[in-house]
């Protein structure tokens, strides 16, 4: 059982970091550059692709072994399709600003990459559960990816977070930075960012006290670090 909550647990985490959809993979790079230049808009286009990732993944995974393998294509896009509409009639009705904000980007959740390629290589191999606590993951990751860069976007483009204005910035905005170029060049700063932080290396100066007999990195470092 421990085990088992581990491996979901773990489902769940990839998506946020070590396999974040858009920062990591580089997936769904449409939305994550058009939308973005207020936070508000980049935390609703990721709950709304949350939604249709979490819907379509549960389904697909509880019809796997149903669905033949010739039509199995279409069948992902008619379930994903199902679900965008959902989101958009809820959307229209309840968040109209958001909905005309979103605009075409909404409907285009449907050809996301993010979430065919879920469905195309875990969803269809794996139980409702697990699949479930993958789209969460990924859902997150892409989420709070798009909210930071709406975030940078909109504090330095229009001196204003979540339509609050800021001291000074609101002054002096850069617009470039709620302009496409801006865009380019916020999402390839988070990335270097990202990756760095990724790829840090632990000192190379460890204390092993009076050896190495008890250190559980010995067999690692072979006893160097005494040296």
């Amino acid at each position: 059982m421990a085990e088992n909550k581990r491996s979901l647990g773990s489902e769940i985490s990839k998506g946020i970091i070590k396999e974040n959809p858009t920062l990591v993979m580089l997936l769904g790079m449409c939305p994550t550059l058009a939308v973005t230049t207020q936070a508000f808009n980049g935390i609703g286009m990721g709950l709304a692709t949350t939604f249709v990732l979490l819907g379509s993944n549960i389904v697909i995974s509880a019809l796997r072994k149903v669905i033949p393998d010739k039509v199995r294509i279409p069948a992902f896009i008619v379930v994903i399709a199902s679900f965008v509409t959902l989101i958009g009639f809820l959307l229209e009705g309840f968040v109209p600003s958001l909905y005309d904000s979103l605009g075409i980007y909404l409907t285009l959740i449907t050809v996301n990459c993010i979430i065919f390629g879920r469905a195309e290589m875990f969803a269809s191999k794996n139980g409702v559960l697990a699949s479930a606590c993958d789209a969460i993951g990924m859902g997150i990751g892409f989420t709070l990816a798009l909210f930071l860069m709406g975030s940078v976007r909109e504090i330095i483009g229009s001196g204003q977070w979540l339509g609050t204005s800021l001291p000074v910035l609101s002054k002096n905005p850069m617009l470039i930075f709620i302009m496409p170029a801006g865009g380019f060049f916020t999402l390839g700063v988070i990335i270097a960012a990202v990756n760095k932080l990724a790829k840090r290396k632990p000192p190379l100066e460890i204390s092993c006290g009076d050896g190495c007999g008890e250190c559980p990195m010995a067999d690692k470092c072979a006893g160097k670090a005494g040296e």
